[in-house]
């Protein structure tokens, strides 16, 4: 992207914890809690009004709540999905392959009225059991790393510039979903325009990195509904969540050095790249 992709409309004076936008992240699991509490803490600090996590496990309530007592917890993964007011759902970081897991992504596929980020363990789901998307209402974004493309599209991803957009659209076209293919110049497309990111370094290359966008993903798509204007679109919240991931990467790698960055290094720095 040769510039910064346009950042949230402002909230209103008046605004409230609605107009923020209210988030549901199907996430994590007893094994894996890390996973939610890097998206939670990316989704608040993204600027989502409220977040809840439906928890699969209840072991991941007191773990989650010491880092991130702000979130709302809910006990049943598939009745937060079928009854919740949310603007925005995420499933899959950290959610394992089982059949409970299967479930809950096939839950989050049929509010096809919501926006919808699947991630990680969900994309290894849905490769296991494509179906036809199409019918959706709300967009979906799908975010994988190469392997889980290749998993998607049924062919290795190619590691050339050309041969990555390429693979890109069509996943977006294959699936009728935006596309985030992760990796250095991070491809964002719809299927037809493709924009390639121009923040991150090496030191994304690190466990819960991809956990910590997909949190920020979840917050800017859901003001793509409480914020509705013209040019802030859910490609246009894509393209600026990826933007600011990277640009936290980089920010935390000045500071760090690339080789010392964690994942929720991604967090403490964000709030400062989204003011870029």
């Amino acid at each position: 992207m040769s510039s910064a992709p346009r950042p949230p409309p402002d909230l209103p004076r008046d605004a409230h914890k609605g107009v923020a936008g209210r988030v549901l992240l199907a996430c994590g699991s007893a094994w894996m809690p890390g996973a939610a509490l890097l998206a939670a803490r990316a989704a608040q600090r993204a600027g989502a009004g409220l977040v809840r996590l439906a928890c699969r496990e209840p072991e991941l309530v007191p773990i989650v709540a010491v880092a991130a007592p702000e979130c709302v917890f809910l006990p049943d993964p598939l009745d937060a999905l079928a009854a919740g007011d949310q603007h925005a759902a995420l499933a899959g970081p950290g959610l394992g392959l089982d059949d409970d897991a299967l479930a809950i992504t096939r839950a989050a596929l049929a509010r096809a009225s919501v926006l919808l980020v699947l991630d990680a363990d969900a994309l290894s789901l849905l490769a296991r059991e494509p179906r036809p998307l199409a019918e959706r209402a709300a967009p979906l974004v799908l975010t994988p790393h190469p392997g889980e493309a290749a998993r998607l599209l049924g062919r290795e991803i190619p590691a050339d510039p050309a041969g990555r957009s390429e693979a890109a659209r069509a996943i977006a076209r294959a699936f009728s979903a935006l596309v985030v293919l992760k990796g250095a110049g991070t491809v964002v497309t719809d299927g037809e325009r493709v924009l390639i990111n121009d923040t991150g370094n090496p030191g994304l290359a690190t466990a819960g990195a991809g956990d910590v966008l997909a949190g920020i993903l979840v917050a800017y798509l859901a003001q793509t509904v409480t914020l509705a204007q013209p040019g802030w679109s859910a490609l246009d919240a894509v393209a600026r969540a990826v933007w600011v991931h990277g640009r936290a990467g980089d920010l935390a790698a000045a500071e760090l050095g690339s080789r010392a960055v964690v994942a929720s290094d991604l967090v403490t720095f964000l709030p400062a790249a989204q003011r870029g």
